[in-house]
């Protein structure tokens, strides 16, 4: 909004042209109104009637459809009483919007219908009177019986039979309204034929395709077209989210969520536009929303999910249930109203049309991200897996009967079980109820026992999760309570777990590998003298301290990576081997097993870890535990990886992840599975696989609550995705993330954030999204000139957003943007990317701008010119061509475009020259053919030296041609024939 009214003409229409920049919605639509009071001070007319227009522009398209008519009102007194003040484009403007005003009336259920075909008698009369074509008129006249629910084919063959005029709605909208014709029919695919031109973008505007996309998902799905139906949704959403003026597009997709499997990603849709409950003024709109909402929760509630949380109006909270309701009564209201004005009952039929639609498809996969209604319960709800995590699991025998939960608790516990987390599960749940009494029986111990018990649980847990001080303080706490049970054992095992937890805490500082392995040290010895002075061990005791001293061991030689600190590992798991399998504790045996394995893997020999795994595969199949072959797979696996066989990594894995199925959700860490699957899947050039295995892996370690994790990899999932051109399931994906709220509240880590809307950014621009992409890119630019601890960062950053705003014409601000990037780049060189970004932006100015742009253009090239120079002088080596061939091929090509064909043909034979002749390498032969190519068009064509120019083309074509390199003389033969034909 301006700060001070405008006080002349110019200062107005300069105000009206910047707020025309802004987006529609409510900070649009007031400063459209302060214009039209400034315009109001001025003398003559025209100010006011153009700030009127800007004005009923604001408020169409900002779903404010009661004001946009007394507005038109006051523009067609104007034009009444002065018609010569509108030229022909004001002219234009004003008939235009007539039909604004008729689509304005059809919105309000209080306007009588009377005064709905009033105002289209005096449309027609107006169009005759100006002897303007009544095409628009027709067209008008057909919505108003589609939405009063009136035998629509008279009306529609007036409409549809007669020829455009320039006032006739535009080609994406009449094929738009053509379709839901055929649609309300029943021909779903005659609609979709109809619909094709503004499906495939051929045809689009303002609200095209986003509109036609919303309804031709339903027609996609019945049709049998799923596939289109999934792309088209994750586009088409994407245009019309968060709009007011479009909220009945939104509530199609909330309904295509509902009918297709995906009622949690409808709520995830839902919660980002629950502010059109309150900002949408049109009751059509609002109608059409609210059905769509209910559609999602009516089905919801059916899942029995109806106590889920709900977002919904402001100035409460809501359950799905009670949401529910309260849409529901508000709809039927509406639609008793528009019922009541038209005298029909077509608005509660179409309501109820979309409320007792089935679902058409099971399940849909709509995003990378699939989710279940379990995944979007609250975060307050249980610990224990959710159930589409545990889905096709075995699940864990849980006893029902309290003294047994105890024991099973007890027994899976020393075995190492995987029913052990399920059963203090339930006995955690249980402990804290207030009615709770504890057993009297000597089998099951006293509550203090029980209570360390589930202590140590909770420790193992956050243990699990990299929080290694809580488990410190978890283990030290259930070893006081042991002690008070008289349980010196259990104790010795506590203690020894919190030695190990502590030696985890991360150390900080450079030294950091070197503090880890001498707290590891530390903690060994204490483990040792532990394990000495605790007398009446039991055999499964014993072996986990021997398997807590290995393990300490195993994670130093980690941390240190020193030969010298291999042995001892092998000497305790051989301990640990002999002394499990002398008292046949099974489990163990197995641990020692594979931290040899481990051992050799970690000192750089795979193949002799290869055949430990080996031999140990054999020992579990034959001997068990079972609930360890899907973990000593995916080492395995990893293994295979270390040794380059792809190939037989993926099988490992897949067999270990099909195992896992076999066991309770928390068994196995299925998270490092899908992740190992991924890089598998990549080396086996299998990108879509890997793709779905990181999303799975991400979603996993979302569920095990490691957070930082979690986003982490769907990052790379993301730019993966953004990799393999499939652009709108990154953008879905990210808006996803983004949304979550440890994001949305700042607890989650910044740059990671920054990484994510990042990618995001790069994603919009991707797919032509230019206008929000560089809005992205600016606040990120913004953000990261803090990066004081990475310039690098920054650099790139502000370099990709000065191309964005080269891309929309905006050369100043990409000079600014520019000159923060090579300021960043000096304190952290990114010598590549600034060089690409400068040359480019060099490219778009000569090419937009002609000759006026050249002086720009080259100083960006000499801007390049010096990031080469500091890159040769650092010993820098670009990825492809060097950043001087580069350099020297873009002064052709910027000379080329400002007319200096003689300074760019000098720029291309230099380049040629740095390139070299061409030889088997093919990317090398493109560049070379290419530039040849150019440096032809420039001599033959605009320096109009055709000789010289085929004499360069056919020797370019000899020298590719017995190279193999015929696709690359493609383009030169042809440009040769046409130099032939001109001469």
């Amino acid at each position: 909004m301006p700060t001070t009214a405008p006080q002349t003409t110019d200062e107005l229409y300069r105000a009206l042209q910047e707020n025309d920049r802004r987006p529609y919605g409510r900070t649009r639509t007031v400063t459209a109104e302060e214009l039209v009071d400034a315009a109001e001070q001025f003398a003559e007319p025209l100010p006011l009637v153009r700030a009127l227009l800007e004005l009923q522009e604001a408020y169409t398209y900002g779903a404010e459809p009661r004001k946009s008519p007394v507005v038109f009102a006051r523009l067609l007194t104007l034009f009444d009483e002065q018609p010569d003040i509108f030229d022909e484009r004001l002219r234009h403007m004003l008939f235009w919007r007539f039909k604004w005003v008729a689509h304005a009336l059809r919105q309000l259920p209080e306007i009588p219908l009377s005064s709905l075909r009033q105002w289209l008698t005096e449309m027609r009369d107006r169009y005759e009177k100006a002897g303007l074509g009544l095409q628009p008129y027709y067209g008008q006249a057909y919505q108003l019986a589609a939405h009063v629910g009136e035998d629509t084919t008279p009306a529609y063959e007036l409409w549809a039979a007669r020829t455009r005029t320039l006032l006739s709605d535009c080609e994406a909208c009449e094929t738009c309204e053509r379709a839901l014709y055929h649609l309300t029919a029943g021909d779903d695919e005659r609609a979709l034929r109809t619909w094709e031109p503004v499906l495939t973008g051929k045809e689009s505007c303002q609200e095209e395709p986003a509109r036609s996309v919303s309804y031709a998902l339903l027609p996609l799905l019945r049709t049998g077209r799923a596939d289109r139906a999934r792309e088209l949704h994750l586009a088409g959403y994407r245009g019309c989210r968060r709009n007011p003026s479009m909220a009945q597009e939104v509530g199609r997709h909330l309904e295509f969520c509902a009918l297709t499997g995906n009622e949690a990603r409808g709520l995830e849709l839902l919660s980002e536009n629950r502010n059109l409950f309150d900002e949408v003024d049109s009751p059509l709109d609002l109608l059409g929303f609210l059905t769509g909402v209910e559609v999602l929760l009516q089905r919801v509630e059916h899942l029995g999910h109806g106590e889920l949380a709900a977002p919904g109006y402001a100035g409460r909270t809501w359950t799905v249930a009670g949401l529910r309701a309260e849409v529901r009564g508000r709809a039927d209201d509406l639609a008793a109203r528009f019922d009541a004005r038209n005298g029909t009952t077509a608005h509660a039929d179409r309501r109820r049309a979309r409320l007792d639609r089935a679902p058409l498809l099971d399940a849909l996969e709509l995003t990378l991200r699939t989710r279940s209604l379990d995944d979007v319960a609250p975060a307050a709800a249980p610990v224990a897996a959710p159930v589409s995590a545990t889905a096709g699991r075995a699940a864990a025998t849980v006893p029902g009967e309290l003294r047994e939960l105890i024991l099973h608790a007890r027994k899976s516990e020393e075995q190492g079980h995987p029913d052990a987390p399920a059963c203090w599960g339930r006995l955690r749940t249980l402990v804290a109820a207030r009615d709770y009494t504890h057993p009297d029986d000597p089998a099951v111990g006293p509550l203090v026992q029980l209570r360390a018990d589930l202590l140590a649980d909770e420790a193992n847990r956050a243990g699990e999760k990299d929080e290694f001080a809580e488990a410190t303080d978890l283990y030290e706490e259930a070893a006081g309570l042991y002690d008070d049970a008289g349980l010196p054992g259990h104790a010795a095992v506590a203690r020894g777990s919190a030695l190990l937890a502590s030696a985890e805490i991360p150390a900080r500082g450079d030294d950091g590998a070197e503090a880890t392995a001498a707290a590891l040290t530390a903690a060994h010895a204490s483990m040792v003298r532990l394990h000495e002075e605790t007398p009446g061990l039991a055999p499964y005791q014993e072996a986990r301290l021997l398997r807590l001293r290995a393990t300490a061991l195993g994670l130093r030689l980690q941390a240190s990576r020193s030969e010298e600190h291999v042995a001892p590992v092998f000497a305790e798991a051989d301990l640990l081997h002999a002394f499990a399998t002398r008292h046949d504790v099974v489990g163990q045996i197995s641990g020692a097993l594979l931290l040899r394995a481990s051992t050799h893997a970690i000192s750089g020999d795979l193949p002799a870890a290869v055949t430990e795994i080996d031999a140990l595969l054999d020992r579990l199949r034959a001997h068990g535990p079972a609930w360890h072959l899907p973990r000593t797979l995916g080492l395995r696996g990893r293994l295979q990886l270390g040794l380059r066989d792809a190939q037989a990594a993926h099988t490992d894995l897949s067999e270990g992840l099909r195992l896992a199925a076999e066991w309770p959700a928390d068994t196995v860490d299925t998270s490092r599975l899908h992740g190992d699957l991924a890089e598998a899947c990549m080396h086996l050039g299998r990108p879509d696989e890997a793709l779905r295995h990181l999303t799975r892996s991400a979603e996993m370690e979302l569920r095990r609550g490691s957070r930082t994790e979690a986003f982490c990899t769907y990052s790379n999932a993301a730019q993966l995705s953004l990799d393999l051109g499939r652009v709108e399931d990154c953008i879905a994906l990210l808006d996803s993330l983004l949304a979550e709220p440890d994001v949305t509240t700042g607890e989650l880590d910044d740059r990671l954030v920054a990484q994510l809307r990042l990618t995001r950014a790069r994603a919009l621009h991707a797919g032509d999204d230019l206008k929000a992409a560089t809005a992205e890119f600016l606040a990120l630019a913004a953000e990261s000139a803090g990066w004081d601890d990475d310039p690098g960062s920054h650099a790139v950053i502000a370099a990709e957003t000065a191309v964005l705003l080269g891309e929309s014409g905006e050369f100043g601000r990409a000079r600014e943007a520019a000159e923060q990037a090579l300021a960043a780049h000096a304190l952290e060189p990114r010598y590549e990317q600034l060089s690409n970004c400068l040359r480019e932006l060099a490219r778009l100015q000569g090419q937009q701008q002609g000759p006026d742009g050249l002086a720009g253009a080259l100083a960006f090239l000499a801007d390049a010119g010096r990031v080469a120079e500091e890159a040769r002088a650092a010993g820098y080596e670009a990825r492809g061509r060097s950043l001087d061939t580069a350099l020297a091929y873009e002064h052709g090509r910027v000379n080329a475009y400002t007319g200096e064909y003689e300074d760019a043909l000098t720029s291309l034979e230099k380049t040629l020259a740095l390139l070299g002749e061409p030889g088997a390498d093919q990317d090398h032969a493109a560049e070379w053919a290419e530039c040849v190519r150019l440096a032809a068009v420039v001599e033959g064509l605009y320096l109009e030296r055709p000789a010289p120019a085929l004499t360069r083309l056919d020797a370019a074509v000899s020298r590719l041609t017995p190279l193999g390199h015929t696709d690359e003389t493609e383009a030169l033969v042809s440009l040769a024939a046409r130099l032939r034909d001109e001469e």
